[in-house]
Order: C-alpha cells, then sequence, then structure tokens
C-alpha cells in the first residue's frame, strides 16, 4: 500500500476530510488506515461536499476488494493499484468515479499532529 501515492497511512477521517474538502473537486480520493477495523484501508471520495468512504481489503487469497453499493458484484484485483484504476471508470458500485488523486507527499503528518489548515498543504505559497 505505501507504493501508492494516494495513500496517507494513519490519519484520521477528520483528517481526511479537510484534505479532500479543501481541493473542492468531485472525484477527489485518498486512501488511509481504517481508524475501526485494523488492516483494513478506507478509500475515501469526494462528491458534492460529502465524503463517501468505501473499506479496501486484502482477501485471504491476496486479492484486494472494495466494499461497493449493495446489489454491485463485488470485485476482486491482484494490486491495490488495479482496484484505484477501476474505479476511475463510471458506474462501478462508487458515488462518483476517481478522478482527482490527492497524493500524500509527506506532510500529511505535520497535518495529523499540528491540527492545522489542510489548504497550506495543498496549494503552498
Amino acid at each position: 500500500m505505501d507504493s501508492l501515492p494516494v495513500y496517507h497511512g494513519n490519519i484520521s477521517r477528520e483528517t481526511g476530510e479537510k484534505l479532500l474538502l479543501a481541493t473542492g473537486m468531485d472525484g477527489s480520493y485518498l486512501l488511509r488506515d481504517s481508524e475501526s477495523v485494523p488492516g483494513v484501508y478506507c478509500l475515501c471520495v469526494l462528491y458534492k461536499g460529502f465524503i463517501y468512504t468505501y473499506r479496501v481489503s486484502k482477501t485471504d487469497t491476496g486479492s484486494w476488494c472494495a466494499e461497493t453499493a449493495p446489489g454491485v458484484h463485488r470485485r476482486l484485483f491482484r494490486k491495490a493499484q488495479n482496484l484505484i484504476t477501476a474505479f476511475q471508470k463510471p458506474d462501478q458500485g462508487i458515488i462518483t468515479p476517481l478522478q482527482h488523486p490527492v497524493v500524500n507527499d509527506g506532510k500529511t503528518k505535520h497535518l495529523q499532529e499540528r491540527k492545522e489548515d489542510p489548504e497550506f498543504y495543498l496549494n503552498p505559497s
């Protein structure tokens, strides 16, 4: 997971939401560790001012899968990057296609620790 630029590690839900809301663009997304389920990740997506969160996990056989809308067939992927690529297309069981990656530039940890405005990190001047 660490090789994915959109993976922000162990940041809080609140910090992830601030990062996404600061972009202001529908389809912005990031991955973070789940706060409630160890070993599970959260794919967080901004759409119309709301953050939608989908759990992403590795199966016992080593495949990756994501929780999607009810009634949508569960898909398995060999790599987490393949899952991200698939969800960049429309009608994949999430609220909107993944369009704008929020890349972890290494400063997210400081944001978590100091609770600063994410705008500083997204648009440094």
